[in-house]
């Protein structure tokens, strides 16, 4: 009789937790955190480096376009020539026996360009240079936009009249299709370049590439441009 009323005791317990009701959990609403305004960039506006139009580029867009489409009488402005490129190249041929004089080159060309060079190569070997196939000989940076516009007017305005007993640059300098080849033999001649912290006096060659047709209408180019050919 015991365990009976044990079993009906269970099964009423039992029956009893079923039939109750369940407490409904309502969990509080999640905060939600504030979304960023997305700003707008207004028409026009470039990141900082391009905020301020170069002092060259300005010149060449109010007053040398229009005076190279009065000159040759273009039939359309997108004929009128401009700078699309400059290359500035540094060979360094002792380089095959001592590497820092590589690196030497390197952190000068950086501190000229504003740019980080990149490295070049022998594209064979020759026995009499003890140059071997791809061994590293020279580094080299490619201007494009706002570096190559400053790099050009600090050349011109400058590196060039601090060169001595300067003259002017050659006009027979361009290779026929609108390029001008520039070679310079000391890199003393810019103002970042410290004296006192050069190891070696070496040149380097300078490639302005145009989009003129012509090497007159390049010439006039540069020359309404600051380049001060020898007269």
């Amino acid at each position: 009789m015991a365990e009976e009323t044990k079993k009906t005791t269970v099964k009423k317990t039992s029956t009893a937790k079923a039939a109750a009701p369940k407490a409904e959990i309502v969990e509080a609403p999640k905060a939600e955190a504030p979304k960023a305004e997305k700003k707008v960039a207004k028409k026009g506006a470039g990141n900082k480096v391009s905020a301020i139009q170069p002092r060259l580029k300005t010149k060449y867009e109010n007053e040398v376009r229009k005076a190279l489409m009065e000159k040759y009488n273009y039939s359309s402005t997108m004929q009128i020539p401009g700078l699309a490129k400059i290359v500035v190249n540094i060979g360094c041929g002792d380089a095959t026996q001592d590497g820092k004089r590589l690196e030497e080159a390197v952190s000068e060309l950086t501190q000229i360009t504003g740019q980080k060079p990149i490295i070049t190569k022998a594209k064979k070997s020759i026995a009499s240079f003890k140059l071997r196939e791809g061994q590293e000989i020279g580094c080299k940076v490619t201007l494009r936009g706002v570096r190559m516009w400053d790099f050009y007017d600090k050349l011109v305005s400058i590196a060039l009249p601090r060169v001595r007993d300067f003259r002017g640059v050659s006009k027979n300098a361009f290779d026929g299709r609108g390029n001008y080849t520039l070679g310079i033999k000391e890199q003393l001649i810019f103002p970042e370049i410290d004296y006192d912290k050069v190891q070696k006096v070496r040149g380097m060659d300078i490639v302005i590439v145009t989009t003129a047709r012509t090497d007159e209408e390049a010439f006039t180019l540069l020359d309404l441009m600051g380049m001060p050919f020898h007269r």
